[in-house]
């Protein structure tokens, strides 16, 4: 029995993965800790009915409100304030939380020496040279639950000598609610529009970033983090379909993907499993109604977003940080109406423009690339 932990259990990550649990045989898997920042009767519904030790509520007066709800009902539960703690306890770690505010949950579970389910790719790209020693801990590991980052997980499972046998790795990309447009009709876009994915069910931000291509740009990034490969040997492919999530291309010429509908619940249940296969499916294809899979190259002059994610990740140091805080406070603002779609990339470009160029050496630098990149992305908004 595997003893889970989930952080942002109430966001789209969470729930999906407490339906894999569901779906799992009796007994496969305990939730052990579940945690929130402050959504009060989703994590009470959640806890009373999966009974973990622990739940964290990041929010005082939310915290607060969980408790009581929770010590007549469940009085054995402690709720507590401090995400960290669920790595003590758990085998593993399920990070789905939004944005750089997962750091914290990534950083003690590698430290605990836990699996790490990471969907969470802002805390790795932007913290890279602060986790990359913690991978190294006995136990510690990354298995990614991003559907791509997942797939290259699996197509490199084919390979016994990795860093001699790989290519390159292509990363797929559906293109988004704007696949096909241009700058010029897209720069009264409404939030709405933005919002409308076409294959994929996510949460508000990375819809957003996956409308702008800066999803796949924090992909490549993330690419490079987890499997040692160089820039220049990791590709974008737009498949509108998004059925192959990514492939591996080895050098004696042949290529490997994994392919399934979109179902984010497959990657995560290979997560919670590794190494094994999951007895539960997700994502199989019918094979007799599947008629074509089609692939072109991104429009990268419309979708500037992804060649600023290249740019950041070859400067290195704390640039992906700053790439990483400048896209959260622009899509933020555009979200709340501050700006227009078409800004968000302009916004991070400048932002970038003041890159200090400070090579991180400890948590507290993050924190500070973080928090100057904001400072500097809001007073471009201001502009």
């Amino acid at each position: 029995m595997a003893r889970v932990a989930i952080a942002g259990s109430t966001g789209s990550i969470g729930k999906q993965t407490l339906d894999v649990i569901r779906s799992a045989r009796e007994g496969e898997h305990q939730v052990v800790a579940l945690s929130v920042n402050s959504s009060v009767d989703e994590v009470v519904a959640q806890a009373r009915m999966f009974k973990p030790a622990i739940v964290v509520v990041s929010d005082k007066e939310a915290r607060e409100k969980v408790a009581r709800e929770l010590k007549t009902t469940d009085p054995k539960i402690e709720v507590v304030a401090e995400p960290e703690q669920m790595s003590v306890i758990a085998d593993v770690v399920v990070n789905g939380v939004v944005g750089f505010a997962g750091l914290s949950v990534t950083m003690a579970a590698l430290k605990n020496g836990k699996r790490l389910a990471l969907a969470n790719k802002e805390s790795l790209i932007a913290a890279g040279p602060i986790v990359a020693p913690l991978r190294k801990i006995a136990g510690a590991e990354i298995i990614p639950v991003d559907s791509e980052h997942c797939a290259i997980h699996q197509c490199m499972r084919s390979s016994q000598n990795q860093s001699r046998d790989v290519q390159r790795l292509l990363l797929t990309a559906s293109g988004g609610p704007f696949r096909g447009k241009n700058l010029e009709s897209l720069k009264n876009v409404s939030v709405k529009e933005a919002l409308a994915h076409p294959t994929w069910s996510m949460g508000p931000k990375i819809t957003i970033d996956s409308s702008t291509l800066m999803n796949k740009g924090l992909e490549v990034i993330e690419a490079h983090e987890l499997f040692g490969v160089g820039y220049d040997s990791i590709d974008v492919v737009v498949h509108p379909q998004s059925i192959v999530h990514s492939m591996v291309e080895f050098r004696d010429g042949a290529t490997i993907a994994q392919l399934s509908m979109p179902d984010m619940k497959l990657p995560i249940a290979y997560a919670l499993e590794y190494p094994n296969r999951s007895t539960s499916s997700f994502g199989a294809i019918d094979w007799t109604t599947l008629s074509r899979l089609d692939f072109e190259k991104p429009d990268r002059d419309t979708f500037r977003c992804l060649d600023l994610a290249y740019q950041a990740g070859r400067i290195g140091g704390s640039a992906p940080a700053w790439l990483s805080a400048a896209n959260e406070v622009a899509v933020e603002s555009f979200l709340a109406g501050g700006v227009k779609w078409s800004q968000i990339s302009s916004i991070i470009e400048a932002t970038l423009q003041h890159h200090d160029g400070q090579i991180p050496m400890s948590v507290e630098d993050i924190l500070e690339a973080d928090r100057l990149a904001r400072d500097w992305a809001r007073k471009e908004i201001r502009v």
